[in-house]
């Protein structure tokens, strides 16, 4: 008997009896249940990441997110910011100074474009803005996914004070207005004028 037939006797009997092969007969191992395909986002960052093209400033995240109940309007406020903006925002008392369509768009282009439109409305000191996503009848629906990522994305970009549902006669649960706070040109600018008027 050579040296391997007696190395495998030895590691069959080391296992004793109980010991069952993976195989079925194919000589593959079964895995069980097959990979699930990959989702939306995960193929965006594959691609984002062959291409080289995803513009490196942006922040936004594509990762899974808590999907926000389709009937329920969404709104948020940051740290400091007066409950009166918001409420004048939810009653749409801002006239939006830009406005942005993502509806029927994939998830990773919502991101991109929304965090170009974020990034150009805030260097050209625009500050209410109205981004139209669509409204979904289920909590799965693709509308209600991309404004679930919004609610998220919204919260990541340091420069929006605010947001809410739009009123029914600006949208609806298919818009979301936002406020962004002033950038360091406008507020000079403020004070400039504010200068002059006292001065």
């Amino acid at each position: 008997m050579s040296q391997t037939a007696n190395d495998q006797q030895a590691f069959r009997q080391a296992l004793g009896n109980d010991v069952r092969p993976l195989t079925k007969g194919n000589g593959k191992a079964s895995l069980g249940q097959r990979r699930s395909a990959p989702s939306e986002a995960q193929l965006a960052r594959r691609q984002s990441a062959a291409t080289g093209t995803e513009d490196e400033r942006d922040f936004l995240s594509d990762e899974f997110v808590d999907l926000v109940g389709a009937h329920d309007p969404i709104e948020f406020r940051r740290d400091g910011i007066q409950i009166g903006v918001l409420e004048r925002l939810r009653h749409g008392g801002y006239a939006a100074e830009g406005r942005l369509h993502i509806m029927r768009m994939p998830i990773i282009d919502c991101r991109r474009e929304v965090f170009r439109f974020l990034r150009d409305a805030f260097e050209h000191d625009l500050r209410s803005l109205l981004i139209v996503h669509g409204r979904s009848s289920t909590d799965e629906g693709k509308a209600n996914v991309v404004r679930s990522y919004l609610h998220h994305w919204l919260q990541q970009f340091e420069q929006v004070q605010a947001f809410s549902s739009a009123p029914p006669q600006q949208g609806g649960l298919g818009a979301t207005l936002v406020m962004l706070r002033k950038s360091e040109r406008a507020r000079a600018q403020n004070r400039e004028q504010q200068q002059k008027r006292r001065g």
